[in-house]
């Protein structure tokens, strides 16, 4: 079994509209039907992420018990994460179900200058969280996550990550007698729970040569700590693996596929307790990723670059920087450019030079430039934007150990490795399994769904209305119980030109709406002399 997204955007946009209505009619739900109902039959929801998982891993042989929820469940094979298609950015579209200028978390690393006005800041470290909360009266995040929506309502959860994103799911500070915990790479909150979890586990071990010793001690962590006085209404376990081994070996080698068996092994230790805990039947269990992954063709330090272009560049600003210094952030399959003075000609000759590389694939703006789409486009427009995000070029060649999909990288290559976080259509297209009492069995599920469409089910799962508007939807084709109806879908192919004096910038992007959510598929774009 390879289930994989329809590589032919083309060929959806020929029949994604009659199959919309045959898919909600086999739903017996019917397009036109209205859905008063709310509230599903699971007493709990368990959502585990597998960091940088790709769909076309899901083998009986690699994956066994991934393969065999998504035979008794439901397999999304046009699933999507936000862009960009990076760790934290959809850490947070799980949390919030809404996209990145929704939420205010854009890229894995951002110049914030309210926060740091000389660095690049990590938007999933503490000391960024807690500063930003500061400032913006505990809206650090602009949207409530679910487990704080939850927390409101007098339900309990548990979250446990081996990374620290799982902080942006529930940040706030707790007493010791709070009914809902949380685990992120190592520490806890309360604070106080992080002695009984090293008592319990011994501390958090080292990430060397993967993060599979760290995937199992978290998983105890929730099973045997945060479970320990019986499973809450919402739990979330985020796992390092298969995205750290990835990166250093690329996707599809000999230790990536080991390390997505240890994930596989850990989703079998979680239906286990769910068991032996006697909750199994009544648990709906969602095996997600935050993205899906490239391998790396070639790596490019556009600092640098830039730099031997005439641009003046850095990584970090000093007090002396000059204000039309280039701030390069790389973020693995894009970079984010910011020029402080933002003035408009430093900007656009910016951009005229990234039109004629050969690693630019698609270019977004905070203002208008011919060529490029605006940053709304891609629904990352906020205060804190880059003048200029870089998704850089893809192709479909085949990596050394018979994958599928490779992207440029910011910075030095190391081969093999592997990356994401650009419009590619294999970084674009990630993994969604769901399976419990409500959710539909053996279903192959080809509408095109997202990483903010979790929030919004498991809200409706369990019964409690959102504290505001959600970006994303109710997968409600996947349920057995009722949900909002299907409506509409549209598929478009976006593009851009620029006629440059040695030849001709071209670009485009496609996007994919159901019930008025978006969804990127795929961009790419190139210079033509």
């Amino acid at each position: 079994m390879t289930p994989v997204a329809p590589p032919s955007i083309l060929k959806l946009m020929r029949n994604t509209r009659n199959h919309l209505a045959s898919v909600a009619l086999s739903a017996g739900l019917g397009i036109g039907l209205a859905c008063n109902v709310q509230g599903g039959n699971a007493h709990h929801v368990v959502v585990v992420v597998w960091d940088g998982m790709r769909p076309d891993f899901i083998t009986e042989q690699t994956s066994p018990n991934l393969f065999q929820l998504s035979r008794r469940g439901v397999f999304f094979q046009n699933h999507h994460p936000v862009f960009v298609s990076s760790t934290e950015v959809n850490g947070t579209a799980i949390a919030t179900g809404c996209y990145p200028q929704s939420s205010g978390v854009i890229a894995n690393r951002e110049f914030r200058p309210a926060i740091d006005s000389m660095r690049i800041v990590a938007t999933e470290d503490m000391k960024t969280i807690r500063k930003g909360d500061a400032l913006e009266d505990g809206h650090y995040l602009k949207r409530a996550t679910v487990a704080e929506i939850l927390r409101t309502n007098g339900m309990k959860t548990a979250i446990a990550g081996s990374k620290p994103v799982a902080l942006l799911h529930d940040r706030a500070d707790r007493d010791d007698a709070s009914g809902s915990r949380l685990v992120f790479e190592g520490e806890t909150l309360p604070a106080s729970l992080k002695a009984s979890v090293v008592e319990k586990l011994g501390p958090m071990p080292g990430a060397n040569p993967g993060k599979t010793a760290r995937d199992e001690w978290t998983t105890r962590a929730l099973t045997e700590v945060l479970w320990r006085d019986g499973v809450p209404a919402y739990s979330l376990l985020w796992l390092a693996e298969p995205d750290f081994t990835q990166h250093r070996t690329s996707p599809g080698s000999g230790d990536s596929l080991a390390v997505i068996r240890g994930s596989d092994a850990r989703l079998g230790d979680v239906i286990q307790e769910l068991s032996r805990q006697k909750v199994l039947d009544d648990t709906d269990i969602l095996v997600v990723s935050d993205h899906a992954f490239s391998t790396c063709t070639e790596g490019i330090d556009v600092a640098v670059e830039l730099s031997q272009a005439g641009f003046t560049t850095a990584r970090g600003l000093t007090a002396s920087s000059d204000p039309d210094t280039v701030l390069v952030s790389g973020l693995g399959g894009c970079v984010a450019l910011y020029v402080p003075s933002h003035k408009p000609e430093v900007v656009d000759r910016l951009v005229r030079h990234l039109q004629t590389t050969p690693y630019a694939g698609v270019l977004f703006s905070r203002t208008s430039i011919e060529g490029t789409f605006p940053m709304e486009t891609v629904l990352l427009n906020t205060t804190n934007a880059p003048d200029v995000l870089v998704a850089f070029r893809w192709n479909s060649q085949t990596n050394g150990f018979g994958t599928t999909g490779g992207v440029y990288v910011e910075g030095t290559l190391a081969s093999p490795a592997g990356t994401h976080a650009s419009l590619s259509h294999y970084d674009m297209h990630n993994t969604l399994v769901a399976a419990g009492p409500d959710f539909r069995q053996g279903v192959f599920d080809p509408l095109p769904s997202g990483n903010t469409d979790l929030a919004p089910t498991i809200l409706w799962i369990l019964g409690v209305q959102p504290l505001q508007l959600m970006d994303g939807r109710v997968l409600t084709e996947a349920l057995t119980v009722p949900g909002p109806r299907l409506e509409s879908v549209d598929l478009q192919q976006l593009t851009a030109r620029r006629t440059l004096d040695s030849g001709t910038w071209s670009q485009t992007l496609n996007v994919s709406r159901l019930n008025g959510v978006t969804y990127f598929d795929e961009g790419n774009g190139g210079f033509q002399k």
